[in-house]
């Protein structure tokens, strides 16, 4: 005849799996954490690369705006408007 033995689990073998299952649940709650920080990150410089895409075009902007208003033609008009004569050999370039 057959003894039915049962299985017993031994004081250090409860303390094994116990510490297991504590690992994988640790590991489990960080990874769910980093994720949902990086995510976070993620979108923050999704919103800075906006912001500094803006930036740029208003600077363009700003630019291009400038150029228009140092055009040749236009300082003559402000020139001619205040009364003094226009003497080419006085204009000094400074590097662009």
């Amino acid at each position: 005849m057959r003894r039915n033995r049962k299985i017993r689990v031994t004081k250090g073998e409860k303390l094994l799996y116990t510490c297991a299952l504590l690992s994988l649940t640790f590991i489990l709650v960080l990874k769910i954490f980093c994720g949902a920080g990086i995510s976070g990150l993620s979108m923050n410089v999704e919103v800075v690369k906006a912001d500094i895409e803006k930036q740029e075009k208003k600077n363009e902007s700003l630019t291009m705006k400038m150029s228009e208003l140092t055009s040749y033609e236009n300082i003559k008009d402000v020139v001619s408007d205040m009364g003094l004569a226009y003497n080419n050999e006085n204009i000094i370039v400074i590097g662009n």
